[in-house]
Parts: structure tokens; sequence; C-alpha cells
């Protein structure tokens, strides 16, 4: 069985890619594929098969896919340009007639109201019209996007946000990949997957755990949603960026990025990550 997944070059797809070598994949089954695959070297020399993949040249990904029984879609990482992109994978998917198309989009598409959704649900739509058997995986939150920020919340004495008492059932990237590998392995099409982390955290909580473990005082700043995304432009993201992260936190205000379904930890076969282990394997 060959199986292909995009954006290997990404932390996600590297995962991915590490996962299905430990669950015994033979290396030669794999395809790795990225836009830059000289990042994939090692990879290569392990014997995964590795090529070109890129969303924008639709020449590269119907050579990826030629042959391919299972394609593991990531994501592209550029608000505003997937739609496009994401319609150039599904039709290179189709016209190469893969058994099977999993796709990473995003936790409650179906109901979420937040901005970053919306490529998600328009890819959803587009590989359900065009008759693939498909698999969604919709991703909750990953912790690293908190974790990364561990140094900054320490520097300023506080996590600032606009999230509320709203609640985020986050897990590791790690996580997320064992259980995208699961599906991909086993799934039939026609599943869909809310996956999130089995214990929800606050802002507040997440503050209150880096606290404890470093022994600084730490505490969550809630904010207007405007006034976040001023502070993040302020800090040089480019737009639409601070705007988008912005509602991602108004979102998780109202609820949306809670997921309660346990699809995550099924697939992964054990608990996911903690908030506590996550914070303690960032320090």
């Amino acid at each position: 069985m060959t199986i292909v997944v995009t954006a290997a070059t990404g932390q996600l797809g590297r995962l991915v890619i590490q996962d299905l070598l430990a669950k015994g994949v033979t290396p030669g089954d794999i395809v790795a594929g990225g836009r830059n695959p000289e990042k994939l070297s090692e990879l290569a020399a392990s014997g995964v098969r590795v090529q070109t993949v890129d969303y924008d040249q639709p020449q590269t990904l119907a050579a990826a896919f030629d042959g391919a029984d299972r394609v593991l879609f990531v994501s592209g990482s550029e608000p505003g340009r997937r739609i496009p992109q994401h319609k150039n994978v599904i039709d290179a998917a189709k016209a190469a007639k893969v058994g099977l198309i999993a796709y990473t989009g995003i936790a409650n598409a179906g109901t979420t109201t937040m901005k970053l959704a919306s490529d998600h649900l328009a890819t959803e739509a587009a590989l359900k019209a065009s008759g693939l058997p498909t698999v969604l995986l919709r991703h909750g939150w990953y912790f690293e996007n908190y974790t990364a920020q561990i140094p900054v919340y320490l520097e300023q004495g506080a996590v600032t946000g606009a999230a509320g008492g709203g609640r985020i059932s986050a897990a590791t990237r790690a996580d997320f990949a064992g259980a995208d590998v699961a599906a991909l392995l086993n799934a039939g099409g026609g599943e869909v997957y809310e996956m999130g982390g089995d214990e929800s955290f606050t802002l507040s909580e997440l503050a209150a755990e880096v606290s404890r473990q470093t022994g600084k005082p730490v505490v969550y700043n809630d904010v207007p949603t405007d006034t976040f995304a001023e502070i993040l432009a302020g800090v040089g993201l480019p737009a639409p960026l601070p705007q988008i992260l912005a509602d991602v936190d108004r979102a998780i205000r109202d609820g949306e990025l809670h997921v309660g379904t346990g699809d995550l930890s099924r697939l992964l076969g054990r608990p996911t990550t903690s908030l506590e282990d996550a914070v303690r394997a960032a320090l």
C-alpha cells in the first residue's frame, strides 16, 4: 500500500512519517512530499520516497499521487491562499484515483464561526463534491501554540489574550499525528473525527500552570478582541494574522475550541497529553 504524506517538511508531517515508520510501514511504501524535498534527505536515506509536492504546482501533485492508495492531505499554512491550493490537491487526487484521502481540518468545522475555519469548510465541501473516499481529521488547537511562547509569558509575567474563561481542548502535535496515522491506516472513508485533548483548560489555568512549574508569577491578562488584534499587530505579525488569531480567542471565549468527543484518545489508544506534561516538556 502506497501512502503519500503532503507537507512532510512541516512539523506535523514529519511526526506523521515518524509514526508510520514506528508502526512498521515499509519505508518504500511511504511518499514524503514537500516544497523543499532537500529538507527530507534523512528520510530519503532511510528508504522513504521523497518527492516535490507544491500545492501551487499541480504537476508535482500529479506525480506524487500517481499510484497512491492513501493520501494524508495536510492543510496549507497560508490563510487566504488555501482554497485554490487545496482545490489543486483535490483535483490531482481525483485524477489519480487515490483510494482514500484524509484531510487535516479544524475542530468543530461544521459549527464554528471563527474566520480561520472558512478555508477548511470550503475544502471539506470540495472533498465531498469530488466523490473521493474521504476522512475528515478535524484538529483542535496545538499545545505548542502556547508552550512555544512560555519565554514571553515569563518575561512579561502574563499570558495575554481575549479568550475570557473559554475552555480549550488542546493536544500536542505528536498526539494529533499519532491519531492521523491510526485513521489513515484503518479508516474506510466517510469518517469524521472531532479531535481534542481529554482535559480542557482556560488561559487562566495555563498561566497558573506555567507559574506553578517555573516558580515565577504569571497571570492571565484578558483584553477585548480588537485590543488583542492591535497587540498582535504591534509585535510584528503581518496582516491578516492579527485579526485571525484574535478571532480564534473570540471563538475560544464562545466555546468553539472545546471538544468533548474523545475521538483523539480513542484513535491514539491512550490518554492525550495533559497541560501539566506539555508545559513540563517545554521548559
